[in-house]
This record gives structure tokens, sequence and C-alpha cells, in this order.
């Protein structure tokens, strides 16, 4: 994988690279090249629509890019690239990559551009890469007729080169007669408005007179957009967030699916839940044990040196469990179900399942007696839990609060900063409790890990510091509960 940092700016007619070898740079050119590259996509052009690409150049193979946003003047973008010769045979891997934007999709050719390119490598008084600049000649092709041209300069900066590094270049470049940095893509321009659509979800805007079929849009949306953005990454492994920010939006979907179920077909909702809580289980059981894994190391480092190793032995067998659960999610996001799921969840951002007679009813209306539903539920959850502050009874009062925050946050277009002041109150609880439950998983898995040959003695150590941790817990949930209960923040009424 390479992060890709560059700027393009316009080459007008007669522009010429300047010479580049300036404040201890030096400038290096390459013999021109002639590239031929071949773009593919759906034939709606989901993957460009979403920021994406996926592309053959002869001698290089295949090249899947990802979005990662801007940095300043800088489009930043992940490079994946895979072996392959053939322009008509498409890695699977690269495909899989993509398969949270393509679902079920076929792929074809969408542009093929032949590129003249002169080269220039910027290398620092070391001789360190520093950045690489092109001049490209672009003709899009159709069949052996060119369609139109277009010229355009690159910055690319090399591996572990400040952001800041970009400035200087392109300053010399406008010099030289370069036009204002404009960073669209050589396959937007090629491919002309159609590319510049938006991905086929979007997250609208909704008005505070909004109707609650606005509002179930735009939370599903939000949610799907987040599980759609995060497949790849949670496919490469590389950021563990990944895997976290995919199952919180399968969470949010069931909860506000939940929400807004007096609103909703059961037919419809009902076998939508069923599969999205069949992907939340896979996505769990691998971010439960990174998470568990990551606290107990954090523990490891507070007991004694000479128990330090042996705990670790213990720690590392939830390594083991993480990399099983993973493997078990690799090949759920294979398989047709999970392809299906994701249609069936774009479907729903479009077209929900609403009732007729509750698709036009004014948001803030309808939204009252479903808030308050689960402000009772909530309620009856915490008064049990202060009587009896068991761990279940505790779990259950931060599922209920977990519940409710997400629909604060649901609603929070047509309810406002009451809304959001609300949220942050119910997730300051959430965090309480949810330390206070992490503990009591943590404690049954070491005496789980105890039982089946670990070392028990550091492993009751450990114990030892997790009823710590959950004494504490215990200690400051009722201020935090307090904290939210307050009349004044409840929004809806």
């Amino acid at each position: 994988m390479n992060l890709e940092r560059e700027t393009k700016l316009a080459a007008p007619p007669g522009f010429r690279l300047p010479d580049l070898g300036f404040d201890g740079l030096v400038s290096t050119p390459r013999e021109p090249q002639r590239l031929v590259t071949v773009y593919v996509d759906t034939p709606d052009l989901r993957i460009v629509r979403w920021g994406a690409s996926l592309r053959h150049r002869r001698g290089e193979g295949w090249t899947v890019k990802l979005p990662r946003g801007t940095q300043g003047n800088a489009l930043v973008r992940q490079e994946h690239v895979f072996e392959g010769d053939d322009a008509r045979k498409l890695p699977s891997a690269a495909c899989d990559l993509l398969r949270g934007f393509i679902r079920g999709a076929e792929l074809g050719q969408v542009a093929r551009l032949q590129t003249r390119r002169a080269q220039v490598d910027l290398t620092d008084e070391l001789g360190r890469p520093y950045a690489a600049v092109t001049d490209d000649e672009v003709s899009v092709m159709q069949g052996r007729r060119v369609a139109s041209r277009f010229r355009e300069v690159e910055v690319e900066l090399a591996p572990g080169v400040p952001d800041d590094g970009l400035a200087p270049i392109v300053e010399r470049l406008r010099l030289a007669g370069a036009g204002p940095v404009d960073n669209v893509v050589k396959l937007v321009r090629a491919l002309g408005p159609r590319a510049e659509e938006p991905p086929d979800v979007v997250v609208p805007e909704v008005a505070k007179d909004a109707m609650l079929s606005e509002v179930v849009r735009r939370a599903l949306a939000v949610s799907v957009v987040r599980l759609l953005r995060h497949d790849a990454p949670v496919r490469l492994g590389e950021d563990p967030e990944a895997v976290h920010q995919a199952r919180v939006a399968t969470r949010r979907l069931r909860s506000d699916l939940r929400t807004f179920r007096d609103a909703l077909e059961p037919s419809w909702s009902a076998p939508l839940r069923d599969e999205l809580r069949w992907l939340g289980d896979e996505l769990g059981a691998v971010r439960d044990a990174e998470v568990l894994r990551d606290r107990l190391r954090t523990r490891v480092e507070l007991l004694d040196p000479n128990d330090q190793r042996a705990a670790e032995a213990v720690v590392e067998r939830l390594s083991a469990a993480r990399d099983r659960a993973r493997e078990r999610l690799l090949s759920a996001l294979t398989d047709r179900r999970y392809v299906a799921l994701l249609d069936d969840l774009v479907l729903a951002t479009r077209e929900p399942g609403l009732l007729e007679e509750a698709a036009a009813l004014p948001a803030r209306g309808a939204g009252r007696p479903m808030l308050e539903a689960l402000w009772k539920h909530l309620e009856t959850a915490a008064g049990r839990a202060s009587d009896d502050a068991s761990d279940g009874l505790l779990h259950a009062a931060r599922i209920r609060t977990k519940r409710m925050r997400y629909a604060a946050e649901a609603v929070l277009p047509v309810f406002g900063k009451r809304a959001s002041a609300f949220a942050t109150a119910a997730a300051d609880l959430q965090d309480v409790l949810g330390e206070h439950q992490d503990s009591v998983v943590a404690r049954s898995w070491l005496r789980e890990a105890a039982s089946a040959g670990a070392d028990p003695f550091v492993a009751g150590q450990l114990v030892a510091l997790e009823a710590r941790a959950a004494s504490d817990a215990r200690d400051r949930w009722p201020a935090a509960w307090k904290a939210l209960s307050r009349k004044r923040l409840r929004f809806w009424s």
C-alpha cells in the first residue's frame, strides 16, 4: 500500500516545466513515456462517484485507488497494486477492495487513455526521493479515435516528505505559467459530468420542519455511508478503527430501525435487522477481541516486572482469538449474503419501508412518543440498577442508554442543540457503564483463560485490577445518571 499525496494543476498551451532544482533540491529528468491506461467501473460509475478508481496500465498491472480526502492542496489516496498483464482479467482481490461501492454490479471498461508523460524526479541534498513532477498530455480514446484531449501537471510527494513540501514546488510551477490547483482526477476529466455526480448514497440535508420520512432516510444514510466507506479498510486490516466504525454503523442501523419501528412496515424492517445482527456479530467478534487484548495490555504494564512476561503470554491468547475471528469476518465479507445486505441497505436509504400513514407526519410530532417510550425504558433500567447494582442490571442500563443516545442523534436535525446536549450526557453515562461492562467481560475471560491453562497467578492479579476498575465505575455511574436525568435535558417534552 502506498499513500499518494499529489496536487494537480492545469497546463496551458506552450507551458514547459521550469527548472525545479532549488532550495537544495536536485532535479533529474526521466525519459519520456507513453502510457496506455484502461479504467474499469460499473455502468453507473459507482467506483469513481465514490472517489475511488480501478485501472490497468501496461507494464504496471492493476491499481486500486481509495479516497482519503485532502490535506491542504494535496489530494490524498491509498494506492494498492495488483499483478496482471491482461486488462480483460480483473483480479478478484482488487474487486473485493471495492466491493462496498460495486456490490453486485457488473464491471466493464469505461475509459481508455493514452498519455505522453514528461517526468522530473526531485531528490534532496542527501539523494533521498522528495517528489515527482509529471507533465501529462492525455488523449481520451473512443476506439481508435481521439474523443478529447487535456493536459495537466502533477506533483506527488515521496513518502516521509512533510505535506508543506508541496507549496514551494507548486509556486514554482505557477510562476512558470501553470494554472491554479485543480485536483480533478484524470478519469473524471475523461468521463465528464456523469463522473462528477454524487455517490449512490448521500446524506440528505434535513430541515427542522422535516417530515418523519426525511429523518428516517437521513438516519439510515449516515450509517450506510459509514459502513460502505469502511468496507475496504476492514478488509485490509491495517487500522483497527475500521472494524470499530463498521460495527458502529451496524449498531446504529439496528437502533434506528428499532427507534422508528412504529412507523416502519414490520415485514420490511425485521429481516433487515436480523441481517444486520449477523454482520454485527461477525464484526463484534473481531472488535471485542481487539479491545479486550489492548485493555489487558495496559493492565500488564501495572504489574511487577517479574510477572509481566507471564502476563503478556496470557493476553497474547487474545491475538489468536482475534485472528480466528478475522478469518471468519473476511469469509463473511465474500459471501453473497453480505452483498445482498449492502444492496438492501442502499435501497433503504432511498425507499425505507415506511407505513403509508406515518411517512408524511411531521418528524417533531411523530418523534416525541417514540423518544418518550425509549426514555421510560431507560428510566426503568436505571431504577432497577440503582436498587440492585448487579452486573447484569448495569449492563441492561448501558444498552438502554446507548439506544436513547442513538435516537437523540437520529433526530438531532429537527430538535437541534437540545438534542445534542442530551446525546452528550447520554454518551457520558454510556462510557461509565461501558467501562464497567468491559471489566466484567475481562474478568470472565481471565477466569476462563486460567481454567484453560493460563498462569493463574498473573491472571488473578489482572482480575484484581479489573475489579478495581469496575468498583470505580460503580462509584461514578450514579452521578452520570443524575446528570442525564435532569428534566431540562428532555428535549422532546
